[in-house]
This record gives structure tokens, C-alpha cells and sequence, in this order.
């Protein structure tokens, strides 16, 4: 099959799979503090520590097995590599729903950290199935679902709690567990026999995968901007909810609806504006500037507000900034060969993993810091001046990556390396 007859229908299919992940994943956050309390006996604050615990370990599964994902879908195709995937993670959301103690869940978020390591062969299956200069529309849609998923989950699983803490990991393991099955029948392979490469675990680890990355100089680049950009983006997660409550004093509620509305604003600006606004602004190279600037002004406006309405009007540049990471993505996936093109997504999934281990403690720490009585300034938005920091530091990586990078118009894929 040529990598682009896959068609329509398979994008669907893998933004569905990839939505219905995010959907799985969110559904559980809800109830997860109230399983912990049931399964250990501990008071909330203690349960607060085992789950960041759990993510600790969901994270770190992701950054080894990213690039093995990866690197296992440019040697047996996309397809099997997928499908395998959405099967584990469906089971393991069951084996945490049954789960008697405490380490059940960790075994089970060893387990999903490796099959949440679905959206690098599902990014690569998009690589192979559009052409170059519609990739970041594309990758712009794929974010979409990641955060219509963020939406929907947490929402689903708060009505479904209602039925105790362990209904939504029965649903959210029924619904992957339905998606693998619908996969087995309607997911075609998108990467051709001769397109792909032996599969080398040298090349299969997070440092061989990144190593691997440094024949492509700009891309190289660009990969430390992503991981700047990305370090510095989890100063949301992790300290908004602490940051509105100690400066707004917002309940919980109010903390929730203004998550939701800014995955709201990331969901329609990848998933809609992406279309319209990175041919506006020239294509990805400009697109991603703006997506900068604007983050750079989200932060520093997320820092200074003076009032909890301010927050939702600084949030309005989401529509901008939400252009920066598929138009990077789709400028690095340029510069790799097609049976390469699994290899780069898990280097980009390896690098968010690890940002995702390193970050929260940076940004908290920093958040605590200043926020404490005895602080020498009192300045609760120091984390996010640092996310700031960290973006300019992106920008001027990538930056440094356009001077290398050949023009637009004459932008080449490069000649498939020697194995190693």
C-alpha cells in the first residue's frame, strides 16, 4: 500500500483511538484520590503523595518505551505496533479496576505508561499518510483530540463515580478494549514493506533514538527547542490549580472550569484554527514564532493578573499559542526519511516524557518557593516568569534551527542513512 492511500478513514480511525486514549485517561482523574483512600486507608493529603508518585511512574515507562514504540512500528509497520498498544492499555485499565492494593496500581501504570506510547506510532501512521506540507494541519487535529479527550474524560468520570471509584477504569478499559477490536477490521497498514528498516536496540532506547537524531542537525535543534517548549507548558498542570487557589482563593469547581476552558481553547485551535491560521501566517516557520511570542505573553500575563477574570482573558492567547508544537513537529518531520519517521516521534514522545518527570518538580518547587511565608519576595507567579524563560530559550533554539535548515521552497527529505 503507498503511504498515502491509507486515506481519510484511517486518519479518523487514528484520531478517534488517540481521542478515545485521552477520554480513557481522564476518566480515571476524577476518582483516583478516592481509590487510593479505599486501597491504603491514608488521608487525602497522603493519597495527594501517592498519586503524584503514580504519575512519576507513569511518565518515566513512557520515556524508555517511546522510542522503542517507535522504533518497532519503522520495522513491523505501523498498524501492529498501534493495535497492540490500545489491547494493553485496555487491559490494564480492568487490572486497575480489580485492583486489591496499592501495587496493582502501580504495576498498572508501569503498564499503561508503555501502551500511552500509542501516540508515537499513531504520529508517525499520520507522517506516512499526509503529505509534508499538510502535516502540521494534521498533527494540529491529533492535538485536538488530545484535548477534547482532557475535557470529555474528567467529566465522564466524575457521573460515572457516582457509582463508586472503580467504574471508570471498568468503562475506560470497555471503551480501548472497543477501539482494538473496530482496529483489528478497519485499520489499514500505512507504511510499505520497502519502506522499512531492521529494528536495532542501539537505536530502541531513549539516549540511541536521540543519538540517532544527531545526523539531522536541525532537527536536533529543534528537538531541544520542543523540549524547552514543553518543559516550560508544564507549569500548567502542575501549579495552576495551586497558583488560583492560593492568589483567587478559587474552589475546586472553579478550578475545573477554567481547565476546561482552556483544553477547550487548545482543543478548537488545533483541531480547527490550525487550517486557517498557519497558511495565514505564512507556514509553519512563522506560525511557530507566533505560537512563541504568544506563549511568552500567556505566562508573563498569567504572572502579573491581579484578579481571577484576568486569567480567562490572558487564556484567549491559546488560539495562537496552540500553533507551536505540530507546526515544530511538522517542520521536524521534514527532515527524516519515511522509515524514520517512527523514530522521531519517539524521540518527541521520549522528550515530552521526560519533561513530563522533570517539570512538575521544577515548577512546583518554584511555585513553594516563593509562595512560602518566609520567602524573600513574595511573588506567587515566579513559576510562571520561569515557563517564560524556558519558552525564550525555545524560541531562540529554533531560531538557531531555521538558519540550517534549507528555505521552504527547496526543503528536501534526506538520503536514508546506513544502519547501524
Amino acid at each position: 500500500m503507498s503511504v498515502r492511500t491509507a486515506g481519510k478513514g484511517a486518519f479518523v480511525f487514528v484520531f478517534v483511538a488517540v481521542l478515545i486514549d485521552s477520554i480513557g485517561f481522564g476518566i480515571i482523574l476524577p476518582v483516583l484520590p478516592r481509590l487510593i483512600m479505599q486501597l491504603t486507608g491514608v488521608t487525602v493529603d497522603r493519597a495527594a503523595a501517592y498519586g503524584g508518585w503514580l504519575s512519576f511512574v507513569y511518565a518515566l515507562m513512557q520515556f524508555f518505551c517511546a522510542p522503542v514504540l517507535g522504533n518497532l512500528s519503522d520495522h513491523f509497520g505501523r498498524r501492529p505496533v498501534l493495535l497492540f498498544a490500545l489491547l494493553a492499555l485496555g487491559l490494564d485499565y480492568l487490572i486497575m479496576g480489580f485492583a486489591p492494593v496499592i501495587g496493582w496500581l502501580f504495576a498498572g501504570r508501569m503498564v499503561a505508561g508503555i501502551a500511552g506510547a500509542s501516540f508515537t506510532p499513531a504520529y508517525a501512521y499520520v507522517a506516512d499518510i499526509t503529505a509534508p506540507e499538510k502535516r502540521a494541519q494534521s498533527f494540529g487535529l491529533m492535538g485536538a483530540a488530545f484535548g477534547i479527550g482532557f475535557i470529555l474524560g474528567p467529566a465522564i468520570g466524575g457521573l460515572l463515580g457516582n457509582f463508586g471509584p472503580r467504574a471508570p477504569f471498568f468503562a475506560a478499559g470497555a471503551i480501548a478494549l472497543a477501539n482494538f477490536a473496530f482496529g483489528c477490521f478497519a485499520l489499514p497498514e500505512s507504511l510499505p514493506r520497502e519502506s522499512r528498516r531492521a529494528f536495532h536496540w542501539a537505536r530502541a532506547n531513549p539516549l540511541g533514538t536521540l543519538m540517532q537524531m544527531r545526523k539531522y542537525p536541525v532537527v536536533s535543534l529543534m528537538l531541544g527547542a520542543l523540549f524547552m517548549w514543553q518543559l516550560g507548558h508544564q507549569v500548567l498542570p502542575s501549579t495552576w490549580a495551586f497558583y488560583t487557589i492560593s492568589k483567587f482563593h478559587w474552589t475546586s469547581a472553579e478550578v475545573g472550569y477554567s481547565l476546561a476552558f482552556v483544553g477547550l481553547l487548545m482543543a478548537v485551535a488545533q483541531g480547527v484554527l490550525t487550517r486557517v491560521l498557519i497558511p495565514w501566517l505564512g507556514g509553519e516557520r512563522r506560525a511557530a514564532l507566533a505560537g512563541m511570542a504568544a506563549a511568552m505573553l500567556a505566562y508573563s500575563g498569567y504572572a502579573l493578573v491581579t484578579r481571577g477574570w484576568m486569567m480567562y482573558a490572558v487564556a484567549l492567547t491559546t488560539f495562537i499559542f496552540a500553533l507551536t508544537y505540530p507546526s515544530m513537529n511538522a517542520l521536524a518531520s521534514r527532515q527524516i526519511p519515511a522509515n524514520a519517521q517512527g523514530e522521531l516521534q519517539g524521540a518527541v514522545a521520549c522528550l515530552y516524557s521526560l519533561s513530563s518527570i522533570v517539570g512538575p518538580p521544577l515548577m512546583t518547587q518554584v511555585f513553594g518557593y516563593f509562595s512560602a511565608p518566609a520567602a524573600p519576595v513574595y511573588f506567587p507567579g515566579a513559576a510562571f516568569l520561569t515557563a517564560a524563560a524556558l519558552t525564550a530559550g525555545c524560541a531562540a533554539l529554533f531560531v538557531k534551527a531555521l538558519r540550517l535548515a534549507p528555505p521552504p521552497a527547496v526543503a528536501s527529505i534526506p538520503a536514508v542513512t546506513p544502519e547501524v
